[in-house]
């Protein structure tokens, strides 16, 4: 088939016929008939106007080709199911069986490559090592009958498809965009290579939904259009990417349709002038180019919509039929069924089918859910406004000083609830008709079989908004509401189950994903605005394309899940408010931000300084929880933050801290990192380390739907505004893109903890060995953060460390790193750890930090000098005190006063020790004396002298009598003769009378 666009024919167009003619009238050969020739016109010159010219399809094989005729106007075309019959030039109904879009052309048969479209895979000139053998030359768009995928790698392929128009008009394609992890824009090119206009909105697409299909229209201008279809991203880790499914492509503007396009086989069209052609019902099929279609034998054989061919039916097996609980009857009585799949493709009665079993008992059925009532009937009820019930008690009033909560608990699986949704969507055929997504199973509810294995299985609820209980409506920036479920994924697969979100339904997604078989538990997600909000739970049992249920029996369970603060949900239980200071009245009021309800008093009551608000916590001074370390809260008690400032003391030593002149947010892009394909990317960190400013993480492809103010913001579903938050960076360079993209920006922390110059805190171990510390005069500080929202690996959430350190070397500003050995700043996924080297990050200095220095003194004057003791660790505080000249004189003095003073004291001394040592030796000269007297061996003893001896003085010789002391020798003497039996001492008498000594 002839391509239906009229491509450029210049002036080399009629040279040709020239050329025809020639030979049509040198040689004698046969006459052209219809089948030899085709028309085409020729290029429009200026004023609009164009030929018709016969072109052979064989040149020279006859001869009498049709001379060349004025043709219609440029911009003339024909109506929807219309095509310009070229002989008569006039338009001409399509017959049955084929279809026309008059000036356009569509692409939905996607068997192979279309005439027309290519696929390119971009080189890899970010790779490090060229010449590895790794490369993208088997990545490529590729046909799957009914759609296109894209490639599951990080190569960068285009698929491409070039149009003439005549006049303006549009392109629109249907597309799957599930994963941020590739990205994907279209855009288009004129015959030089330049790509035209485009805003954002138009060029980068949307995510969509798990399993549906979204619709993308570019407007085109007249010319030459070329339209690029291009993905590439990051793939890191061994985790599956989505491709990017494409399907339906339609082009509007071409000036002329010279032929109708048959049917695809599956569809049909009744009647002739049809612009689009029907898929055939289930159980029939069709061929190529059908007006109608075929029935299939549905005794032995079956067929799903829009087939081409009829297939047997097998026999039934388990996995041809599901159980479920009926409904609670008038009795209050439900048992488990087993229905057949739908639609229904097995047969049971031939040999080896499985029969469907019989249902069980009768069994009571389970509570209603916490606020709803039965009322004795067989029908589960919410409680009516301002009520509440556990789902067991019949609905009643809150006491006084108390007010429903508001949202949704569910837990008990008997009739799906009113607010949810199910449905199944087919990669190929958008949704799975007859189908439902999951089926509600007592305790639980789980997804369905579906129409195949590849099918995306859909359960939702719509949250219109939320409303905070009336004490705490006026809390700002707090949390507006949760949800928390449990569930468990069973799979022999790759299966693959998502948990989405939309808010305000302007573009959905993922949260968190998981994959393969994974245990009991729970998540929460914790929503931080109020917004419309609708949650999507996904299960696919393969990513890969599939027709069949081979995997039916791997299933994805719910067993509970829970809303807070829903808008329009129910009361199952009460909880205390605060009342109004007059004493008439009883109505709840709103306390102001970082206020509890005191529960004896009912009245709200500030936080106390330095704690924060748990808005979700029991009502009580226990909702104030105390900041960590080095921390204060905010002024509304909102959050905990550093104010830069830190004190450590050790022992006797205090050491203060000032970090502000690091700056509010530091940030870091470390890298590069190659990908297994050699693609580079870098990971962008930005910090808010202290100063209660937060730091910003945004996409600028995935998110387009809102401005730029919003985004600063953090409004968004992919801006983040948290304490560290981290993005993916994707250069330019290399990669086709006209810009640095940034994506798959995450929240590394929400939390932060304290300061200390401790390396554990709250569960939070810093590792030293990652940065060794060349000094340790002064200490590291460390900053702990945590993020509290879990991830399927990361069941605790994330936490993060940031290390700052005192480096006199670097800038006040400092710089960020990340340890050698995990360059990525994480080492198990979970914890991050980052060091931060600033000279601003050195303590205050102080007295302690310089000492004196004193000059020689030189004309009476004396320097005083002061500098810093080395190596200096310090920054700002105290500064140095000036040089000082001061006069030396009494300093001279003073030195030669105390001089003085030494020199008489030791004479003094001198003296004395020389007057002392005389006398002693007198002494002791007498006292040997009187010992040698006493010695002598006679009857009594009698006068040792009557004269005066030599060195005695007349003048000691006085009228008196002298008790004489013994000494320290005598004393000694008359101890050891005790044992002798004597005992005595002496006495000397001095008179001029009588001059003896007297023994007694």
């Amino acid at each position: 088939m002839r391509s239906p666009v009229w491509c450029v024919a210049s002036g080399a167009l009629l040279l040709l016929l020239c050329k025809l003619w020639m030979i049509d009238g040198a040689g004698k050969e046969r006459t052209c008939t219809e089948g030899d020739y085709y028309y085409e016109y020729t290029e429009c010159d200026s004023s609009g106007s164009r030929w018709r010219a016969a072109i052979p399809h064989n040149p020279g094989a006859c001869v009498g080709l049709p001379e060349p005729v004025r043709g219609t106007e440029c911009t003339f075309s024909c109506k929807a199911g219309e095509f310009l019959e070229m002989s008569a030039q006039e338009c001409t109904r399509c017959a049955a069986g084929s279809y026309s879009l008059g000036s356009g052309i569509r692409f939905d048969q996607w068997d192979s490559m279309p005439a027309g479209f290519s696929s390119l895979a971009t080189a890899l000139e970010n790779s490090p090592h060229r010449d590895d053998t790794v490369t993208c030359n088997s990545s490529s768009w590729v046909p799957h009958g009914s759609y296109l995928e894209s490639n599951r790698d990080e190569c960068t392929v285009s698929l491409i498809y070039a149009v003439h128009l005549k006049k303006q008009g549009s392109v629109s394609f249907e597309y799957q965009y599930p994963d941020n992890n590739l990205l994907f824009e279209f855009f288009i090119q004129n015959d030089q290579c330049q790509e035209m206009d485009q805003t954002a909105d138009t060029k980068w697409l949307k995510l969509s939904n798990q399993g549906e299909w979204a619709t993308h229209t570019v407007n085109l201008k007249s010319g030459t259009n070329i339209m690029y279809w291009r993905t590439g991203g990051i793939v890191v880790g061994a985790k599956a990417v989505k491709p990017v499914l494409l399907k339906n492509i339609q082009i509007e503007g071409v000036a002329y349709t010279s032929e109708c396009f048959p049917c695809k086989p599956g569809t049909f069209s009744r009647v002739p002038g049809s612009s689009s052609c029907e898929p055939c019902p289930r159980d029939t099929y069709s061929g190529h180019g059908a007006s109608s279609c075929t029935s299939c034998n549905t005794t032995t054989q079956y067929a799903d919509e829009g087939s081409a061919i009829c297939k047997d039916r097998p026999p039934c097996s388990k996995k041809d039929y599901f159980n479920i609980h009926t409904a609670c009857d008038n009795e209050g009585k439900t048992q488990i069924i087993y229905k057949w799949n739908e639609p229904k493709i097995c047969l049971e009665n031939v040999t080896g089918a499985e029969a469907l079993p019989p249902g069980g008992k009768r069994e009571p059925c389970p509570p209603c859910n916490p606020g709803f009532y039965n009322n004795e009937t067989a029908i589960c009820s919410p409680c009516p406004h301002g009520t509440y019930s556990d789902g067991i008690k019949p609905c009643q009033l809150c006491p006084a000083g108390t007010e429903p909560t508001l949202g949704y608990e569910y837990k008990w699986w008997n009739v799906l609830p009113a607010n949810m949704k199910t449905s199944c969507f087919n990669v190929g055929n958008s949704k799975c008709d007859g189908l439902n997504g999951w089926e509600v199973a007592g305790d639980h509810i789980q997804s369905g079989a579906g129409s195949s294995d590849n099918d995306y299985l859909i359960l939702s609820v719509h949250i219109p908004g939320f409303k905070l209980p009336t004490s705490m409506s006026s809390q700002s920036g707090t949390e507006f509401g949760r949800i928390t479920f449990e569930f468990e994924t069973l799979c022999t697969a790759d299966c693959e189950f998502y948990f989405m979100m939309d808010v305000n339904r302007k573009s959905t997604t993922v949260v968190e994903s998981w994959e393969r078989s994974k245990t009991r538990q729970t998540y929460t997600h914790v929503l931080t605005k109020n917004a419309s909000v609708s949650y999507t739970w996904a299960f696919q049992r393969t990513n890969q394309p599939s027709d069949v249920r081979r995997y039916v029996n791997d299933v994805a369970r719910i067993y509970s899940i829970t809303v807070s603060n829903a808008v329009d949900g129910v009361s199952s239980e009460c909880r205390a408010c605060a009342l109004s200071t007059q004493p008439s009245s009883s109505a709840c009021v709103p306390c102001p931000p970082g206020h509890y309800i005191d529960p004896h008093t009912s009245q709200c009551t500030e936080c106390p300084r330095n704690t924060y608000l748990v808005s979700q916590a029991t009502p009580g001074p226990k909702a104030c929880k105390p900041c960590g370390p080095g921390s204060q809260s905010s002024k509304d008690h909102r959050l905990c933050y550093s104010d830069c400032h830190f004190t450590h003391t050790d022992g006797n030593l205090t050491l203060t801290f000032d970090f502000s002149s690091l700056g509010s947010v530091g940030t870091l892009m470390n890298g590069p990192s190659f990908t297994s394909k050699g693609t580079k990317y870098f990971h962008l960190f930005n910090i808010s380390l202290c100063g209660g400013q937060l730091a910003l993480c945004k996409d600028n492809v995935t998110d387009l739907s809102i401005s730029d103010s919003q985004s600063e913001r953090g409004e968004g579903a992919n801006a983040v505004k948290t304490f560290i938050c981290q993005s993916t960076i994707i250069p330019a360079s290399g990669r086709g893109f006209n810009t640095a993209l940034t994506s798959q920006s995450i929240n590394l922390a929400d939390t932060f903890l304290g300061t200390t110059t401790e390396n554990t805190y709250e569960g939070i171990r810093v590792r030293p060995e990652l940065y060794p510390q060349t000094s340790k005069k002064v200490p590291d500080v460390n900053f702990f953060f945590r993020s509290l929202e879990p991830t399927s690996s990361c069941e605790s959430g994330r936490s993060a460390v940031v290390t700052v350190r005192c480096n006199p070397d670097r800038s006040t500003k400092g710089e960020l790193s990340v340890p050698s050995t995990c360059p990525a700043g994480t080492c198990d996924g979970c914890t991050f750890n980052f060091l931060w080297e600033s000279s601003g990050a050195c303590p205050t200095c102080t007295e302690q930090d310089y000492h004196r220095i004193e000059g020689a003194c030189k004309g009476g004057q004396q320097d005083l000098l002061y500098v810093w003791t080395e190596p200096k660790v310090c920054m700002g505080g105290v500064s140095l005190p000036e040089k000082k000249t001061v006069p030396c004189e009494g300093m001279e003095f003073w030195v030669r006063l105390g001089a003085g003073l030494g020199a008489f004291t030791a004479v003094l001394l001198v003296s004395l020790t020389c007057y002392f040592w005389k006398k002693n030796k007198r002494l002791e000269y007498k006292y040997s004396r009187l010992v040698m007297s006493a010695n002598k061996e006679c009857e009594m003893p009698g006068a040792d002298s009557c004269a005066v001896m030599e060195g005695e003085n007349e003048g000691d010789m006085e009228d008196e009598v002298v008790y004489s002391k013994p000494s320290l020798l005598g004393k000694l003497k008359a101890i050891a003769s005790k044992g002798n039996g004597e005992s005595y001492e002496n006495m000397q008498l001095n008179s001029s009378r009588s001059k003896a000594l007297v023994w007694s």
